[in-house]
Protein backbone atom coordinates (compact mmCIF):
# COMPACT_ATOMS: atom_id res chain seq x y z
CA UNK A 1 0.00 0.00 0.00
CA UNK A 2 3.19 2.39 0.79
CA UNK A 3 4.35 2.18 -2.92
CA UNK A 4 1.27 2.38 -4.36
CA UNK A 5 0.72 6.00 -2.41
CA UNK A 6 4.02 6.84 -3.55
CA UNK A 7 3.12 6.11 -6.89
CA UNK A 8 0.35 8.38 -6.67
CA UNK A 9 2.39 11.52 -4.61
CA UNK A 10 5.05 10.80 -7.86
CA UNK A 11 2.17 11.50 -10.34
CA UNK A 12 0.76 14.16 -8.72
CA UNK A 13 3.66 16.26 -8.75
CA UNK A 14 4.52 15.49 -11.55
CA UNK A 15 1.04 16.74 -12.59
CA UNK A 16 1.96 19.82 -10.67
CA UNK A 17 4.84 20.69 -12.11
CA UNK A 18 3.39 20.19 -15.61
CA UNK A 19 0.58 22.79 -15.08
CA UNK A 20 3.62 24.94 -13.70
CA UNK A 21 5.27 24.88 -16.94
CA UNK A 22 2.63 25.06 -19.10
CA UNK A 23 1.29 28.24 -17.24
CA UNK A 24 5.01 29.58 -17.86
CA UNK A 25 5.01 28.76 -21.37
CA UNK A 26 1.66 30.34 -21.82
CA UNK A 27 2.55 33.56 -20.31
CA UNK A 28 5.95 33.75 -22.49
CA UNK A 29 3.69 33.11 -25.14
CA UNK A 30 1.46 35.93 -24.73
CA UNK A 31 4.74 38.91 -23.90
CA UNK A 32 5.96 37.31 -27.16
CA UNK A 33 2.76 37.91 -28.92
CA UNK A 34 1.91 41.28 -27.30
CA UNK A 35 5.81 42.45 -28.50
CA UNK A 36 4.89 41.17 -32.02
CA UNK A 37 1.63 42.96 -32.24
CA UNK A 38 3.05 46.43 -31.01
CA UNK A 39 5.82 46.39 -33.29
CA UNK A 40 3.62 45.94 -36.10
CA UNK A 41 1.52 48.62 -34.64
CA UNK A 42 4.47 51.06 -34.79
CA UNK A 43 5.24 49.93 -38.05
CA UNK A 44 1.89 51.28 -39.03
CA UNK A 45 2.35 54.95 -38.04
CA UNK A 46 -0.87 54.76 -36.57
CA UNK A 47 -1.43 57.51 -34.30
CA UNK A 48 -2.33 57.27 -30.16
CA UNK A 49 -5.62 58.54 -28.92
CA UNK A 50 -3.87 61.46 -27.20
CA UNK A 51 -2.79 62.60 -30.99
CA UNK A 52 -6.22 61.80 -32.21
CA UNK A 53 -8.05 64.25 -29.86
CA UNK A 54 -5.47 67.13 -29.76
CA UNK A 55 -6.01 66.88 -33.29
CA UNK A 56 -9.65 66.45 -33.19
CA UNK A 57 -10.26 69.50 -31.04
CA UNK A 58 -8.02 71.59 -32.85
CA UNK A 59 -10.09 70.87 -35.97
CA UNK A 60 -13.16 72.16 -33.65
CA UNK A 61 -11.79 75.51 -32.85
CA UNK A 62 -11.02 76.40 -36.25
CA UNK A 63 -14.26 75.10 -37.38
CA UNK A 64 -15.91 77.27 -34.42
CA UNK A 65 -12.92 80.60 -35.77
CA UNK A 66 -14.53 79.97 -39.72
CA UNK A 67 -18.23 79.49 -38.23
CA UNK A 68 -17.48 83.21 -36.59
CA UNK A 69 -15.77 84.99 -39.22
CA UNK A 70 -18.29 83.37 -41.92
CA UNK A 71 -21.01 85.04 -39.15
CA UNK A 72 -18.31 88.50 -39.38
CA UNK A 73 -18.41 88.49 -42.83
CA UNK A 74 -22.23 88.12 -43.58
CA UNK A 75 -22.81 91.08 -41.38
CA UNK A 76 -20.35 93.92 -43.23
CA UNK A 77 -22.07 92.58 -46.61
CA UNK A 78 -25.20 93.05 -45.66
CA UNK A 79 -24.11 96.43 -44.48
CA UNK A 80 -22.11 97.68 -47.04
CA UNK A 81 -24.92 96.46 -49.68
Amino acid sequence: MQTRNRIFDDLSQLMTNAMGVAQGAKDEAETAMKGMIDRWLADRDFVTREEFDAVRAMAQKAREENEALKARLDALEAAKG
